[in-house]
């Protein structure tokens, strides 16, 4: 945290650009910070709260109407869409070396111009998914996020949606357009909060056997998330947010890193619910690499680079490729030597996750008769989509019978076209069920279930209807207007809902009770029990 003093002078700073400005000068706030600082040094009084007010009411308009937001490390200035202002690429915190926690950000002078998205963590690849991505744009410091808001320096506290973005913890990034916040902010008078963080090797390379200096290694990727909640507690307000209700939501990978952080009690107190949208595999998210997997990847991963413990800091300079490359072969290698089923399709492979490392991760988010502690007071929403991936990988014909066939018709009535290897199980569905029902375990706050299951319910197939970004038929956009309206309702007060949707009832193992997400919503209650113990029968959760 930042001392009070240095935020109230730079916000008066930034008060006294306005006024120089407004009269026609030219002086820069860094000018003016130097002029309070000699006021200080002789003995003039400080900046107070008042001043520290004025500064954030103060604000200047670019040419797109994009209003000046003081922040804790200086001047930030957006645009502004409809009446929607949105600030991209805002730095969080600052990588300055690979596999160490990022620092604090670096105050700027003058006036930060927050007009385009900024760098990406260098990209990897997911077990079962081809090879790692593009690396152009990339780059180890990638801690910065976006910001979509109805409102700044206006007194309002919105709720305020901070998304994780998917591709397991190996690739993707917050800057994809599907993840613009401007509809989903409009519709809710909420803020949205995106956020671009370490991932793969740079994020996850446990190198705590190499020196005092790499000892939290195992995990900067989520820590770099935990720095991007710190920033908002310090910051939103400024922005028209609640830094007192904080969701965190993220679908495929991202659901996976909110699991990760109601596991970490670095995290506690930064955020107040999550959402979980297809965000775990039986081995990610569910569970998280062990140590001794972590361990054993990184030996695989140094011989490759013929890096010892006498050159270690050489990994600092491994260009990416190579080092995407090393990563990759070696978690194939780790995968099949420890016998770790891949996280997508068959065989065996270990996939870039958090490391429970008994101090950032304490346990497993599933422990063996309940949830993680660290998670027990925050409501949690989850659910998945009826096919995600079904289709994608090859499995095993499913023998037809009509018991299946009365199993299936009794889950999902309305889909008379759909069949068994259709339905999503051991893939994402099973997990989620193992998830809640533990945390409905604790007994302590709350979990809402849901399915979505319109249309071709493919893995991701409801992010544009929870970012009311779809284009199509009337039908689409009212379903849109009702699954970003449930977000946006638990977002606010804890508990999901809309104009069609039903009373929504927690979920309890007894109960069972799940929302189908579709263009009539229903409740229901073990809907798909009888056909999810038929075909998969060993199951347990």
């Amino acid at each position: 945290m930042r001392k009070r003093k240095q935020i109230l002078a730079a916000a008066l700073a930034g008060a006294m650009a306005f006024s120089l400005t407004a009269c026609g000068k030219t002086n820069t706030a860094a000018g003016q910070t130097e002029s309070i600082q000699q006021a200080e040094s002789r003995g003039q009084a400080e900046p107070t709260e008042e001043t520290a007010d004025e500064a954030n009411t103060a604000s200047e308009e670019n040419e797109n109407g994009g209003t000046v937001v003081q922040t804790t490390a200086g001047l930030v200035q957006g645009t502004n869409e409809d009446g929607i202002s949105r600030y991209l690429g805002i730095p969080y915190a600052q990588a300055e070396e690979r596999f160490v926690p990022a620092a604090e950000v670096t105050a700027w002078e003058g006036i930060r111009i927050a007009d385009s998205y900024g760098p990406i963590s260098p990209q990897g690849a997911i077990s079962g998914l081809g090879q790692a991505g593009n690396q152009d744009g990339t780059d180890n410091n990638s801690q910065n996020l976006n910001i979509w808001t109805p409102g700044v320096n206006d007194g309002e506290k919105r709720p305020v949606m901070v998304w994780l973005h998917g591709g397991g913890f190996s690739t993707g990034s917050a800057n994809e357009e599907g993840y613009d916040g401007e509809n989903l902010s409009r519709s809710g008078d909420v803020v949205v909060v995106s956020v671009n963080h370490r991932l793969n090797v740079f994020g996850y390379l446990d190198l705590s056997a190499y020196g005092e200096k790499y000892k939290d290694s195992a995990n900067v990727g989520i820590r770099d998330i935990v720095d991007s909640l710190e920033w908002i507690q310090d910051n939103i307000e400024a922005f028209g947010g609640d830094p007192d209700n904080v969701t965190v939501f993220g679908q495929s990978g991202g659901g996976a890193k909110v699991l990760a952080l109601m596991t970490s009690p670095y995290a506690e107190g930064l955020f107040h619910k999550g959402i979980v949208q297809s965000g775990a595999t039986e081995t990610m998210g569910v569970i998280f690499n062990s140590q001794e997997a972590s361990t054993r990847l990184t030996e695989h991963i140094l011989k490759r680079l013929d890096i010892t413990e006498d050159n270690i800091e050489d990994i600092q300079t491994v260009p990416v490729e190579e080092l995407e490359t090393a990563a990759m072969e070696a978690l194939q290698e780790t995968g099949e030597e420890l016998k770790l089923p891949a996280a997508l399709g068959g065989g065996y492979s270990m996939d870039w996750e958090p490391v429970v490392d008994g101090d950032f991760l304490p346990t497993n988010p599933v422990t063996e008769d309940s949830f993680a502690e660290a998670g027990a007071d925050i409501p949690l929403l989850i659910g998945s989509n009826l096919n995600e991936w079904s289709g994608f990988f090859e499995t095993a014909p499913i023998e037809p019978t009509k018991e299946l066939e009365t199993a299936l018709r009794e889950a999902y009535p309305d889909k008379t076209e759909l069949t068994a290897e259709q339905v999503d199980t051991t893939t994402i569905r099973l997990p989620l069920l193992k998830i809640m029902s533990h945390k409905a375990d604790q007994k302590a706050a709350p979990v809402y279930a849901y399915v979505f299951t319109y249309g071709n319910s493919y893995h991701g197939a409801e992010i544009p209807y929870v970012f009311q970004r779809v284009s199509g038929s009337g039908e689409e956009q009212e379903l849109a207007e009702q699954v970003s309206q449930a977000w946006i309702t638990f977002a606010r007060t804890g508990r999901p809902g809309a104009g069609k949707i039903p009373e929504w009832e927690p979920y309890t193992r007894e109960s069972g009770a799940t929302m189908l997400l579709d263009v009539e919503p229903e409740l229901v209650y073990h809907h798909d029990q009888e056909l999810l113990s038929i075909l998969v029968p060993d199951y347990e959760y």
